[in-house]
């Protein structure tokens, strides 16, 4: 049994987001994305169910063209094929996302 925290080395990187796999098990994979505030606003249409929650920071997003904000402790199913985009997120953001193969 190997106990981890979501909290644990979780400082953001120089630019971008680090992401990393918690879990991967048939069709479901659970990953922790960590954000710095220098991003560069990228479109994901993604082949894949997603459910994601914020639980550390605050974002913009572009769901399917609508500005959505979230706030730590927000969560959010994105269907597949859904386009968005994270345009604003707050240095050191943490994320859980849940993707349904």
């Amino acid at each position: 049994m190997h106990i981890a925290n979501l909290f644990a080395d979780a400082a953001p990187p120089a630019d971008g987001e680090r992401f990393e796999a918690l879990l991967t098990h048939k069709n479901l994979v659970v990953e922790r994305i960590v954000s710095s505030s220098r991003i560069q606003p990228t479109l994901y249409t993604q082949p894949q169910d997603e459910w994601v929650a914020l639980l550390q920071g605050e974002a913009e997003l572009e769901v399917a063209g609508e500005t959505v904000t979230l706030r730590a402790g927000d969560h959010l199913f994105l269907p597949a094929g859904t386009p968005h985009t994270v345009r604003k997120v707050a240095e050191g953001s943490v994320w859980l996302a849940v993707h349904l193969h």
